[in-house]
């Protein structure tokens, strides 16, 4: 019954998918296909899908059609790809109008990205605001001069608008290796130390019969000698912070042998480090050299970052809720752009480029993770990912290339500017070298894809 269930679930899952993405091809076609008729444009058919129709019917001027394969969609304009001398002809029309209908798909994708996205922050009790309200004894940012009441302006250089912002820019750090035997390094051995003496004493077993009172009383203690070491501008008087609140433990058990534990220096060590601007007390306050956690695991050497501190929840309102929407809305169009930019710079590798095979297994992978949870969660995550590619779809289909929407606006300002348009022959010779261009290309990735999935 279980595995029927599962059965069901993934196939549900991925109807849900199908349609999702056919509804992001519909946003967009539809949005070149109503700017069109608003503008008296004659378009010969409007159909979802691709390939052999399934089936079809006219009304009026227009041929509307479903076809076999869900991977796309047209808006096939009278006079679009060929000269017509039809007055309602897209080549004839006046160059604003054109301009419009051009623009108007990438501008659906947006806003069905902001419709998906108010579908995802529906659910939310709360907002997490990029401010630290507090920090984790073990944090190594706490030795590197952020304090409670920072709000994140800047992580990497990256502009901080929400949390968002602050989780993506996280991700992008990679970790380096840093002096080992800095005063920052020790601090943080010394704070770990401290913690570790308090774990040892957990598993000793001594807090089992203590009161809630006792307990927080001997976590402050903890608190406030980290806090202590992480104020220290030495070694010398990190240690001495260190000893001081080894001592204060002690004291607190005297029953039990708690002794200092021994700092080693490495040369050497990995972090995830990163130079930080801050707003404290309302003014912008710059923070080079900031370390966020970094751990590895049994399963693996390779350095992980968690992130050490607590930020604020803001409580959802209207108009939190419609100012989350719009500000994260406009992040997932920044960290697109962000990805173009760091692809072209060399910033990812080839290998992060993914396809529609690779989207779709990304996509059957959060929705296994989310099925662990519940199948809403799986379809709330369905949905982020849709999300991100609506509005991907709407930012790349703008870029000034050849065979999209970018590259047909391109012409349409050049013939704008110059009240003469390009020669019908040389924009179809570019816009064809720039399919072929595109094709390549996501045959390339579609093959890189496949083969991730076996390796």
């Amino acid at each position: 019954m279980d595995l029927l269930l599962s059965i069901l679930s993934g196939a549900g899952l991925i109807i849900i998918g199908v349609l999702l993405f056919e509804l992001i091809i519909f946003f967009h076609e539809g949005g070149h296909f109503v700017c069109a008729k608003l503008s008296g444009v004659k378009v010969n058919e409007f159909a979802l899908g691709m390939g052999p129709k399934l089936f079809s019917f006219t009304k009026g001027e227009t041929t509307y059609s479903l076809r076999l394969f869900p991977i796309g969609g047209f808006c096939a304009m009278e006079g679009e790809d060929e000269d017509s001398e039809n007055p309602r002809a897209f080549n004839n029309a006046k160059i604003y109008k054109r301009l419009i209908i051009i623009v108007a798909g990438a501008i659906m994708n947006i806003v069905f990205g902001v419709i998906l996205m108010t579908i995802l922050l529906l659910p939310n009790e709360y907002f997490i605001d990029p401010t630290i309200t507090d920090f984790s004894p073990k944090a190594y940012s706490a030795s590197c001069g952020l304090m409670e009441g920072d709000k994140f302006y800047k992580v990497n250089d990256y502009r901080i608008l929400n949390n968002m912002d602050f989780s993506y820019a996280l991700a992008k750090l990679k970790p380096q290796e840093v002096d080992g035997s800095s005063v920052q390094i020790y601090k943080q051995d010394c704070a770990n130390a401290l913690c570790d003496t308090f774990v040892g004493l957990a598993s000793k077993g001594v807090f089992e019969n203590m009161s809630d009172e006792e307990y927080t009383e001997i976590y402050t203690t903890l608190e406030k000698s980290i806090d202590a070491v992480n104020k220290c501008e030495t070694k010398q008087k990190a240690h001495e912070a260190l000893e001081e609140g080894v001592s204060l433990l002690a004291k607190a058990f005297p029953d039990e042998e708690i002794k200092v534990t021994e700092i080693t220096e490495k040369d050497k060590r990995l972090r995830y480090r990163t130079d930080v601007v801050v707003i404290r007390n309302g003014e912008k306050v710059t923070l080079n050299d900031v370390d966020f956690f970094t751990y590895t695991t049994a399963e693996s050497d390779d350095p992980k970052m968690s992130v050490d501190f607590y930020l604020t929840a803001k409580d959802k309102n209207p108009l939190t809720f419609l100012g989350q929407v719009s500000s994260q809305t406009v992040s997932v169009v920044r960290m697109v752009v962000d990805s173009l930019v760091g692809l072209l710079q060399g910033e990812f590798s080839f290998r992060d480029v993914s396809g529609p095979i690779g989207v779709t297994s990304a996509t059957v992978e959060v929705a296994k993770e989310g099925l662990k949870s519940g199948f809403s969660d799986a379809v709330l995550n369905i949905v982020y990912i849709m999300m991100v590619i609506s509005i991907n779809l709407g930012v790349v289909n703008m870029l000034p290339f050849p065979a999209l929407d970018g590259g047909r606006f391109v012409f349409l300002i050049i013939e704008a500017i110059f009240r003469k348009p390009i020669p019908r022959k040389v924009e179809g010779i570019v816009n064809v070298v720039g399919l072929a261009v595109l094709l390549l290309f996501s045959l390339i990735v579609s093959v890189k894809d496949v083969w991730q999935l076996f390796v």
